[in-house]
């Protein structure tokens, strides 16, 4: 009941703060998330010990490479930290901005106008990075805030937000408009899911459980992507180097990211050829190779791979991959097994680029170029507070505008309907 108590009084006090953080001017916001990022930036040392005990934490637990390389924060990492949220601060505030309008032939005028969700709740894993982009992207699109970060981040988050925190003091604004759940009790997640008297949206970040697990109790909207299964395909007539080049990058840039490449399709006719020097190329940086019956026939010495491959995000250096007839079947197979995430062709062939771009049903969809790009940052987004497969409202990197909402506004000059 305390636990219950606590969270009714954490979004209670959010809806309130959401109401005045809705109507400030740009520039407030902006003051508060340069002091935000001046306060970040300042405190790195504060920020690291508090992560050593975390990754110290996740070391004992026995957390995977992947998700230690999460959890972890360098100097780069924290100063790229600072930066993003600088970067949001000069983003143009989508709030108040006209969608479109038009007048009716009785004279009366009809505008949509963006304005801010209300209150979103975040619930993540691992990245305490998280904890300072979907602040800084809520506070500039006008939405209260409240974080739940895991288990394996509390300290790393803690410090964040404490230094996140400073800013709102000597300002108009509450400090409620941004909030962190203070408790790593599994017990405040229920009653955070169902506060649908004031939480407007739920953004789950994480693995696939976590997602799934708030999916199905929440009774607030959701907005969400499972997991990341991203495919290349490469085409029987492309650049060899480039996509040798793209495919090494997809896997191996950083392969405990969402976007990183999990299957690698490869059409027949240049299969010979491509095969050999990919595995080089990967084998040399530590990937484990799974492949298809065709692909065995050419790389002999990998593992095979069964039906599980296809439909698993490995989030570490494993890669499956598959021979295919051509593009219809790489489609296919894209279709059949991919998340909706991200998914690449290389190809010189601008008819098989196109039909590519068409038939693949994800959110974001590359020709000649890295999957690793899908991210909001790598958009000139600023960052982003999430990735979507949903087809409703947004898809693909979400930040500012993918935060707000609209309202009709209308004027007239004493019309009444007949």
């Amino acid at each position: 009941m305390e636990i219950e108590n606590y969270i009714q009084k954490v979004t209670l006090n959010a809806r309130e703060a959401s109401l005045n953080l809705a109507v400030v001017n740009s520039e407030l916001k902006n003051s508060i998330l340069n002091t935000m990022a001046d306060r970040i930036l300042s405190g790195s040392v504060h920020l690291k010990k508090a992560n050593s005990e975390d990754l110290e934490a996740g070391r004992k637990a026995g957390l995977s490479s992947a998700m230690l390389d999460r959890l972890e924060l360098t100097d780069d990492r924290i100063k790229e930290m600072a930066e993003s949220v600088h970067d949001i601060a000069n983003l143009k505030d989508p709030v108040g901005s006209v969608i479109d309008g038009w007048t009716l032939t009785n004279g009366l005028r009809l505008k949509r106008v963006r304005v801010p969700l209300g209150v979103v709740c975040i619930i993540y894993e691992s990245r305490p990075n998280v904890t300072a982009d979907a602040a800084a992207l809520c506070i500039k699109s006008g939405n209260a805030v409240i974080l739940r970060g895991g288990k394996e981040a509390f300290n790393s988050n803690m410090a964040i937000y404490q230094r996140l925190q400073a800013a709102f003091k000597n300002t108009e604004l509450s400090p409620h408009c941004l909030q962190l759940i203070e408790t790593t009790d599994r017990s405040a997640v229920p009653p955070l899911l169902t506060a649908d008297d004031c939480v407007d949206v739920i953004i789950p970040r994480g693995g696939k459980s976590l997602i799934r697990h708030v999916v199905e109790t929440a009774t607030i909207p959701v907005i969400k992507h499972y997991d990341g299964i991203c495919h290349t395909f490469v085409d029987q007539e492309c650049e060899m180097n480039m996509a040798l080049e793209i495919c090494e990058n997809a896997k191996c840039q950083r392969p405990g990211t969402c976007n990183a490449m999990e299957t690698l399709l490869v059409h027949e006719k240049v299969a010979n050829d491509f095969l050999p020097r990919i595995q080089k190329k990967l084998q040399a940086r530590g990937v484990e190779l799974r492949g298809c019956t065709k692909t065995r026939a050419i790389l002999s010495d990998i593992k095979e791979a069964e039906e599980e491959d296809w439909k698993t995000e490995y989030l570490d250096m494993i890669l499956s991959i598959r021979i295919v007839k051509g593009i219809n079947e790489a489609i296919d197979h894209i279709n059949t097994y991919g998340s909706g995430h991200s998914d690449a062709i290389v190809t010189d062939e601008l008819a098989s680029a196109e039909r590519f771009q068409n038939a693949v049903d994800s959110a974001t969809v590359y020709v000649n170029a890295s999957t690793r790009f899908t991210d909001g940052g790598q958009f000139g987004l600023g960052a982003e507070i999430g990735i979507s497969t949903n087809k409703l409202h947004a898809r693909g990197p979400m930040a500012l505008e993918e935060l707000t909402t609209y309202k009709w506004l209308i004027n007239g000059e004493g019309q009444t309907r007949q």
